[in-house]
């Protein structure tokens, strides 16, 4: 090869496209449609996303240049790999089964542990919990809630004398008064005791320095319905309320900072959650920066991430295998500092050893198989992931300043702001559930025909624990699950008939081949989401020939499925012989004749822009389903 030839740039001979260009082909291949309703995504975040970026869509980001492990840290705090931990979490109720489990979870590749303990911890049960564990090795958490200082002091007391070198034990305890506050409505004791604790645990903790002792539960935003901009804004607010109140306390900003941790969940949405990580390092770096720490690394924010619960199903479990593992690459590229995936039944039973397993080796074949940690920061350059990083960072910066103009986290949460915010943004995204605009596939679209829940499953595992204390002082944050609806409705169902014959849609199939196996198909998934039985058929050759099989087949709604232009003759017909044994159903919204079939006593139409939660719902009442 010809040093010419060596020194060609591939596609040079192909001349550069502009940016005018490019718009004016994609407007001729629309004819004439609304650019910004078929091309512009208008997302729950409060941004639109363009459907194509080029370079210079990045000339306005100023931190595209910084290396790796350089502030404001946008890049990750590692300059040399892409490294996690694999965390997973322990109930601890028997403190030496804990152990045992603990014990096998490290031989299998688990890297971080989360124990968390309900009750006040004795020095003892601390030790049998710790027994055989290299602390040295392994990154340890702890959630103790009220009793993190005593426990702080134990395992303090218990590391030195075993004499582990206490710098370099890692992990945290993950206290965070400001979220209790927000979940249960009031603190423990007084907003001026947590805080107080806040401060004793920083300063007990000065034996530990690679310990943080101090959590921002950002997950329970995003697991109480809020867009991820809501989830970051708030929880960049929340360290910053801490920030604020404990440097009042007589701390210094680098005390206080390095002792944080970030606790965020991760959705499906997969390339905003990789750009929410980045952004979130991008805020924090700038907030502390206000602060003036003496150390320029303490603004390096570490982040924990967990799989979401807001967006995992009761009904086709399995699916919420796809799920985490999309999330765990999303919070892996965007780098994440360790990662919980949560066991795929963890929403509706106690995890079992097969689920604890595959959520550990999820993350074990996206490190070891994938070496998703050999590159630092993967996204950087993406045109896309980029202009994403940076619209969610000025999003979230816009509604954390509105937070501070409330007083900042405390006083907006008596002010309902941050509740009001994130319970809008909920009721848009449960609308679009109920209409199938947001698809969850095995509950609101493809549900699994013959999948039945017989076993018990309490309104508290659907809904989620409401955790407000009955003294509240203000209207607290409500985790929940996007599909609960959706689950009372089959669970409803289901129950029912354990004691009845379980209700049977029948689709009666007429006329234009191609429009009535499309209808059927459709009417079938709509009513399966309901749990109940569905048949679908090939075709009737006459009217009679199908009101016979409807009654045959003792059929409680029967959905006529056609083409709209034959509807006018058939369905007045079908509904004259079939009104006394069933529901009559249309398949479509033919809305030249549907006044006129309104009139002849046709009162029920299912399409795609119906809510089928609420339709099913009403269906379940008119055939006595309690």
């Amino acid at each position: 090869m010809s040093e010419n030839a060596k020194d060609k740039k591939l596609f040079e001979e192909f001349p550069p496209v502009s940016t005018a260009d490019w718009e004016a082909k994609i407007k001729i291949d629309l004819k004439g449609a609304d650019y910004d309703k078929k091309l512009i995504w208008k997302t729950i975040d409060g941004f639109n996303v363009k459907p194509y970026y080029r370079a210079e869509d990045l000339k306005n980001i100023s931190y595209l240049n910084v290396h790796p492990d350089e502030f404001p840290f946008v890049r990750g705090n590692n300059k040399n790999n892409n490294g996690w931990l694999i965390r997973q979490d322990i109930n601890v109720k028997n403190f030496s089964e804990a152990n045992k489990k603990a014990r096998l979870f490290l031989e299998k590749g688990t890297q971080s542990l989360n124990f968390i303990i309900d009750n006040e911890p004795a020095k003892d049960e601390l030790n049998t919990l710790l027994k055989d564990i290299a602390v040295e090795k392994f990154e340890l958490n702890f959630v103790c809630e009220k009793y993190s200082l005593l426990l702080l002091k134990n395992l303090i007391s218990i590391f030195q004398s075993k004499n582990i070198d206490l710098k370099k034990v890692t992990g945290s305890i993950g206290f965070d008064p400001l979220c209790s506050f927000s979940l249960r409505g009031k603190f423990f004791d007084t907003e001026e005791t947590a805080l107080n604790e806040c401060k004793n645990l920083i300063e007990e903790a000065k034996e530990l320095p690679n310990f943080k002792v101090i959590a921002v539960n950002g997950k329970y935003f995003n697991n109480s319905g809020s867009s991820i901009v809501e989830e970051l804004a708030f929880s960049i607010a929340t360290g910053n309320e801490y920030i604020s109140l404990l440097t009042d306390k007589g701390l210094s900003v680098d005390e206080i900072a390095n002792r944080i941790k970030f606790n965020l969940a991760v959705g499906s949405n997969y390339f905003l959650e990789i750009a929410k990580i980045r952004a979130a390092r991008l805020l924090w770096a700038n907030i502390v920066k206000a602060y003036n720490p003496k150390n320029k690394e303490t603004g390096k924010m570490y982040i924990h991430s967990t799989t979401s619960e807001w967006n995992k199903t009761i009904y086709d479990p399995y699916v919420n295998l796809l799920r985490s593992t999309t999330e765990t690459m999303s919070s892996v590229i965007g780098g994440t500092d360790s990662l919980t995936v949560n066991p795929f039944n963890s929403i509706y039973e106690s995890p079992t050893d097969f689920s604890e397993r595959i959520a550990r080796n999820q993350q074990i074949i996206v490190k070891e198989e994938s070496y998703f940690d050999k590159i630092v920061d993967p996204s950087a350059g993406s045109y896309y992931i980029e202009n994403l990083t940076n619209s969610i960072a000025e999003n979230a910066w816009q509604l954390f300043l509105e937070t501070e103009q409330q007083g900042g986290y405390i006083k907006a949460l008596k002010n309902n702001f941050i509740q009001n915010k994130i319970k809008e943004t909920a009721q848009k995204r449960d609308l679009a559930i109920a209409t199938r605009k947001k698809k969850f596939l095995g509950t609101n679209q493809f549900p699994n025909f013959n999948e039945h829940i017989d076993k018990k499953i309490s309104s508290e595992t659907i809904n989620r624990k409401d955790l407000t204390e009955k003294d509240a002082i203000i209207e607290t944050l409500k985790p929940y699950r996007a599909t609960h609806a959706f689950e009372q409705l089959r669970l409803k169902t289901d129950r029912f008939a354990k004691t009845n014959k379980r209700p049977l849609a029948f689709m009666f199939t007429f006329g234009n081949i191609g429009m009535r196996k499309a209808r059927a198909q459709f009417a079938c998934n709509f009513f399966a989401c309901a749990g109940f039985e569905v048949v679908d058929n090939n075709g009737f050759k006459t009217i009679d020939q199908g009101v016979d099989a409807c009654i045959k087949n003792k059929a409680d709604i029967v959905v006529v499925c056609s083409s709209d232009d034959e509807y006018a003759n058939i369905v007045p017909e079908i509904y004259e012989k079939l009104k006394n044994n069933a529901i009559i159903v249309v398949a479509g919204y033919p809305k030249a004749i549907i006044d006129d079939l309104k009139s002849k006593g046709i009162k029920h139409f299912i399409h795609v822009k119906t809510n089928i939660l609420e339709s099913l719902q009403n269906f379940q009442n008119e055939l006595g389903i309690e």
